[in-house]
């Protein structure tokens, strides 16, 4: 049914309650496990620019996403799954974008993910890289939401 599950992960604990729906599946499914974490750009406004040391940013994000990488790569290995995983750094676009294209390129057969589960003007405002998934990708997309019920707010 499912050979590889592509996870999307970004240390947050809603990433992290899908990479653990993930291996559940995996393990009934006999299925492999991909990572992925996208580090984007930081936003620079004009008079920070002179101040803010742009390479070591980047490197601390490299850094940072590693050890998010490497803590789900050995959740799911403790777990007696197969996991590989992927740092992809974005040069635009949302991230959901690079976790679709994740997808193709590694031939995944599901997606599941960690939702906040936000609606109305907090979604709009955020932005909602698990609605660019479920939107945009050509498999199935299991998401998987945080424990905290959402609030309702006004559409």
């Amino acid at each position: 049914m499912y050979g590889r599950i592509l996870v999307p992960i970004d240390g947050s604990d809603t990433s992290v309650r899908g990479l653990e729906e993930a291996i559940k599946l995996a393990r009934q499914l006999n299925a492999g496990v991909r990572l992925i974490h996208v580090i984007e750009q930081g936003v620079l406004v004009a008079g920070e620019i002179s101040s803010i040391d742009v390479a070591r940013q980047h490197d601390m994000r490299r850094s940072a996403g590693n050890a998010i990488l490497s803590d789900g790569m050995s959740r799911a290995r403790r777990a007696g799954v197969e996991v590989d995983g992927v740092i992809v750094e974005a040069s635009g676009g949302p991230a959901g974008q690079y976790i679709v294209e994740n997808a193709t390129e590694c031939q995944a057969d599901l997606i599941v993910c960690g939702t906040h589960g936000r609606r109305g003007i907090r979604r709009v405002l955020m932005g909602s890289d698990a609605e660019y998934i479920v939107r945009h990708a050509t498999v199935p997309v299991l998401l998987v939401r945080s424990h905290a019920p959402a609030t309702r707010e006004a559409s």
